[in-house]
């Protein structure tokens, strides 16, 4: 089956769009190239494949209804624009894909909300069940509440991540570049790269930022989440919007992401990729064994420094006596708390501040080994 055949034959498959590719020269919904999209997606989805949409364009919708003329930089005007742009962009979605009878639910997630365990289980059963109803999923990030220091940064990532979420046997990120080239598209004698095996075929191949006033994506970010995607096993493909009938039907169109990773649900993946982290616990060596040799939870015993302020259940790096760090995880305490217990064992702490202080730093669960 070559890896094409894999997009067109797949079972479950995560669409993803940008905002340029949605959006006019004046920042508002491209009504016309919705609809394209949508037209192409519903077929696709009355043929049996289970579509999830992430969709970028919620805070470019609200640009226009805002009275601005481009994309808000300070966080508080783009949680405006996207307060006001998501219903419109929503609106849009529920119109365009009712044309087929397809019903279509939003989801909105941060990366703080589905890195933490019951949040993550929760995000994958909303998921799984509304595709079991026959709905389409229109993902995007809560761009109306998602801080700095907890935003995915781009859809890209997250769909890579929803991909992974759902088990989905394909990624597609549609944008305004047709593919992956060996050089800047518009150099003279640049050449598509059809079919990436790994890393190694990315070697010397010159990767630029994002082209668009609208978007925050690029091309950087699509190779960053295919690297996500495919590590979890999951083909992704990168091509333009208007290209997306041919990538649906298998088409020799865009670039191809072999996948490089075996397939499987693992919410260490999200602890990796989704987060950032907000401190540091340095460890010894003996710790350092535990959790990446013998797969343990980090104890209060083997941390020798705090660094950073944290809250419990914040994110933060582990890092060896060299200070490289090998690990991510969820903390259990806030960074006020921890010092006072660093080097002592839960049964001594429970002994003298009381049994809930018999729990794991870092339970193992919470931890990924970087």
């Amino acid at each position: 089956m070559s890896p094409h055949s894999v997009i067109s034959t797949a079972r479950r498959l995560v669409v993803k769009v940008g905002s340029s590719s949605l959006t006019g020269i004046d920042g508002g919904i491209d009504h016309d190239r919705l609809v394209a999209l949508s037209d192409a997606l519903s077929r696709k989805h009355l043929d049996g494949t289970q579509i999830v949409l992430v969709s970028s364009g919620a805070i470019a919708a609200g640009i226009h209804p805002l009275g601005l003329t481009v994309r808000p930089r300070d966080l508080a005007t783009q949680q405006a624009a996207a307060s006001v742009g998501q219903g419109a962009l929503l609106a849009a979605y529920t119109q365009a894909f009712a044309v087929h009878d397809i019903t279509v639910g939003q989801v909105l997630l941060t990366a703080d909300d589905v890195t933490r365990r019951t949040h993550y289980a929760n995000a994958r059963r909303t998921l799984e069940r509304l595709l079991d109803l026959g709905v389409l999923p229109i993902v995007n990030e809560n761009d109306t509440v998602a801080t700095s220091e907890i935003r995915f940064g781009d859809n890209d990532r997250l769909a890579a991540l929803v991909a992974h979420l759902i088990d989905a046997d394909a990624l597609v990120l549609l944008s305004d570049v047709d593919a992956l080239y060996d050089g800047p598209p518009s150099r003279p004698g640049a050449q598509r790269i059809p079919l990436v095996r790994g890393p190694h075929d990315l070697v010397g191949v010159e990767i630029g930022g994002s082209g668009s006033k609208i978007g925050t994506g690029g091309m950087t970010t699509k190779i960053e989440a295919a690297r996500i995607a495919t590590a979890a096993g999951v083909v992704t493909s990168v091509t333009a919007a208007d290209r997306v009938n041919e990538v649906l039907a298998g088409n020799d169109v865009g670039t191809v992401f072999l996948p490089i990773g075996v397939r499987g649900r693992s919410r260490r993946l999200w602890l990796q990729h989704a987060t950032t982290a907000r401190g540091r616990l340095l460890v010894d060596d003996g710790a350092v064994a535990a959790l990446v040799h013998r797969k343990k939870s980090l104890l209060p015993a083997g941390i020798t420094a705090v660094e950073g302020t944290f809250h419990d259940g914040d994110p933060v790096d582990v890092c060896a006596p060299d200070g490289a760090v090998v690990a991510r995880g969820l903390v259990n305490y806030s960074s006020a708390e921890l010092p006072a217990l660093l080097g002592r064992s839960t049964k001594e702490l429970a002994r003298d501040l009381g049994p809930e202080y018999e729990r794991e730093v870092i339970h193992r669960d919470d931890l990924v080994v970087l």
